[in-house]
């Protein structure tokens, strides 16, 4: 066994003790803490559709606000990775008049792909989801239950966008870690900044060439569940098309440590993303910074003709960074798959209409927005 399996080991083992070890005190200590069912959105087509999210035990997280002061962000990060997930619980979920059941695994988590009816309203996106916990109350006797919409590729969108989020769509910093903390631990969904454009430029993707269209926007991370409700908020405020957010489990396991976890993972979420869509091809959208370029060229070279353009933005300070990602550029050319490297959002807005991804009258709101966001100190 070479060290790094027995430093996974190690590491799985204090997990799993630590984790027996919460659980008996959660038992004596925190039987008031209310459940909370965290659905995340729901998605798919007329023919499959993919639903998830977890049941723990916490308080409401505080409602953040633009004046917080950076304790109170502080303290609601905290909340949220300090959170008690609840496994082996029923869970029970109605959609499209039917009823499904599944059961939470070790870390709360739940997932269940389902057929949807044969005939669904033609121009509908957004449909109602409920979950609940058969046989569970709160500690104040009433059900549990939670209320909210999964998103079902209408058969007339022309293509999906599959995007990337940090350095993407919100300002991280992930090439920092320092930056990257900071803003985690001590900012809000309102203090949080996009990239200059980045609402336009997605309303106008799914709106596609004709604004009555409706093309669905999928957002994959690498970032944790435990961040879900930061972001919804953040797209909300910001006027960020919402769509589903495909996150990341945060525990320990023997596929998420080691530098290939992030690109295994971003993969695995698009590969489930477009499985579900079989009917649909996509554009990617992701930043130089990390894995992006030659994640979605794997993602091209892995489904032919599925693909209509890749924009990556370019955040890398290090011209040897650039030259690889150009390198990846032109392999994806054999494909006859544009893969652009741009260094703003307008740029990549004025390549998606030149080939007909976009109304070109869109451009100037884009524009606009562009420059609102840099005002208002986005870059």
């Amino acid at each position: 066994m070479s060290w790094k399996d027995t430093l996974i080991n190690s590491a799985l083992g204090a997990e799993a003790a630590f984790d027996s070890l919460k659980e008996r005190l959660f038992r004596r200590l925190d039987h008031d803490k209310p459940y909370q069912i965290i659905y995340f959105r729901g998605f798919g087509s007329e023919t499959a559709v993919m639903l998830s999210g977890r049941v723990l035990r916490q308080h409401d997280l505080p409602t953040p606000s633009d004046n917080s002061r950076f304790w109170e962000n502080l303290v609601a990060t905290y909340q949220r990775f300090e959170s008690d997930e609840v496994p082996g619980v029923t869970v029970r979920i109605e959609a499209f008049g039917q009823k499904y059941t599944t059961v939470t695994d070790e870390e709360g988590y739940f997932e269940l792909l389902i057929n949807p009816p044969n005939e669904l309203p033609a121009g509908r996106a957004w449909y109602p989801v409920s979950y609940y916990l058969d046989g569970v109350t709160q500690p104040d006797g009433r059900p549990v239950e939670k209320h909210g919409h999964l998103m079902i590729s209408p058969r007339f969108s022309q293509f999906g966008v599959i995007s990337d989020i940090d350095d993407t769509v919100l300002v991280t910093g992930a090439t920092s870690i320092l930056q990257t903390a900071r803003l985690t631990f001590l900012g809000n969904a309102y203090t949080r900044l996009p990239f200059g454009g980045v609402a336009a430029f997605y309303r106008a993707l799914q709106s596609g060439p004709v604004t009555t269209l409706f093309n669905p926007i999928y957002y994959v991370s690498s970032s944790p569940w435990n961040l879900y409700d930061l972001l919804v908020d953040f797209f909300r405020i910001q006027g960020v098309p919402k769509g589903p957010l495909l996150l990341r489990d945060l525990g320990l396991s023997a596929n998420q440590l080691g530098a290939s976890s992030h690109h295994e993972h971003k993969l695995a979420m698009i590969e489930k993303v477009m499985a579900v869509n079989p009917q649909l091809p996509f554009v990617l959208i992701g930043d130089s910074g990390q894995q992006d370029p030659e994640i979605y060229s794997q993602v091209v070279r892995d489904n032919p003709g599925r693909i209509r353009a890749v924009y990556i933005r370019d955040v890398s300070a290090q011209d040897r960074r650039d030259e690889a990602v150009r390198e990846l550029i032109r392999t994806t050319e054999a494909f006859d798959v544009p893969m652009l490297l741009v260094p703003d959002t307008v740029a990549a807005a004025e390549h998606a209409a030149s080939i007909g991804l976009i109304d070109p009258d869109t451009i100037p709101e884009i524009r606009a927005d562009r420059r609102a966001d840099e005002a208002g100190g986005t870059m």
